[in-house]
């Protein structure tokens, strides 16, 4: 949900020029549909090894390492 939101901020949100709310709900709906035109899905690019490598220094395991343990 947060990657939803973060590209609704930057598409939709940004700038701040609404006079009403009524254009905040014109332009949504405008993103929804041009979002729905388009869809695919997200390249996820992290994945549980990718959390296993910790700074220098810090002594506790990731959940995903713990649990596994």
């Amino acid at each position: 949900m947060e990657i939803f939101f973060s590209i609704v901020q930057r598409k939709v949100v940004t700038p701040n020029d609404f006079t009403s709310l009524d254009q905040v709900e014109d332009r949504l709906i405008a993103f929804e549909r041009r979002c729905n035109e388009t869809a695919r899905p997200f390249r996820w690019k992290y994945t549980p090894a990718s959390n296993s490598r910790q700074p220098a220094g810090c002594d506790h395991q990731p959940a995903v390492l713990a649990s596994a343990a």
